[in-house]
């Protein structure tokens, strides 16, 4: 008999899965079957996975990848009808139980965060693709908000990351609308990635974030917190969590080992601290 978790999936078959890559953790959406379709069993493996992972001081960089030809469908609306006869709260209650910590965590994540998108992604999918700090497409990569077509509005953080990437007027377009767009025309928009063949996606992702894990990812840390909470602030604000964070920065040893290494014509080695 195979071993199973509370929640009944065996525990060699969960929807979520970590690996290794040196400094890089891969953490792949493993539900091909289901187009890597967001079930419970899916949000609360990646909620706690990212948890674990933004809280481990040996991991320098994140890839957000999945396995099959989808990136993600976005919530499991098999299971949401299941639930939805018991009333909203209780079918909604997954936003602030899942998609608010998942999303918080990954915008929040004190490292870089690469979305490998190999095809499909869509409502929630696209949340989570656009709540990473850069994103590689695969060709022909179909993208949508989704979320109107079933009577929905925004949740996976959408409301903030999607006028921040594309602008007011678009997001507006695209969750009114519904219409899906391709990856290219994403690029095109303003939300930050690159093309590739479907097959190099992960290859490429998982290069871009070797290359991430062996920078200043102090400072790294430093510019995702200053990028995500200065559209809240005034002027004087900002400036001052400038200020503040790059006193923080100048105080690792990064900075210092840097401008020696600098003065010495030598290249930096970053450490993270």
């Amino acid at each position: 008999m195979t071993d199973a978790t509370p929640d009944g999936h065996p525990v060699d078959d969960r929807p979520v899965r970590v690996d290794r890559d040196g400094a890089v953790a891969i953490v792949t959406l493993d539900a091909p079957d289901r187009r890597n379709a967001l079930t419970t069993a899916a949000k609360t493996d990646l909620r706690d996975a990212l948890v674990r992972i933004g809280a481990d001081r040996s991991v320098r960089a994140v890839v957000l990848a999945a396995e099959g030809r989808a990136f993600s469908v976005g919530q499991d609306l098999a299971e949401h009808a299941r639930v939805l006869p018991e009333g909203s709260e209780t079918a909604f209650a997954t936003v602030r139980e899942h998609y608010t910590p998942i999303v918080r965590a990954l915008l929040t994540m004190p490292k870089p965060v690469i979305a490998a998108v190999p095809g499909t992604c869509v409502g929630a999918g696209l949340g989570l693709a656009l709540a990473c700090d850069h994103r590689v497409f695969a060709a022909g990569a179909k993208l949508g908000t989704a979320f109107s077509g079933i009577g929905l509005t925004f949740d996976s953080g959408l409301s903030v990351t999607l006028p921040r990437a594309v602008g007011d007027a678009r997001a507006r377009e695209l969750i009114l609308f519904g219409r899906v767009f391709s990856a290219e025309e994403a690029v095109s928009w303003g939300i930050s990635g690159e093309i590739v063949d479907g097959a190099l996606v992960l290859d490429r992702a998982v290069e871009l974030a070797r290359l991430l894990a062996a920078g200043p990812t102090a400072a790294f840390a430093e510019s995702k917190r200053l990028l995500l909470e200065a559209p809240a602030l005034s002027l004087d604000a900002a400036l001052a969590a400038e200020a503040d964070a790059q006193t923080r920065c100048g105080a690792t040893q990064d900075h210092t080992a840097a401008v020696a290494a600098f003065l010495a014509r030598q290249p930096p080695v970053f450490r993270g601290e």
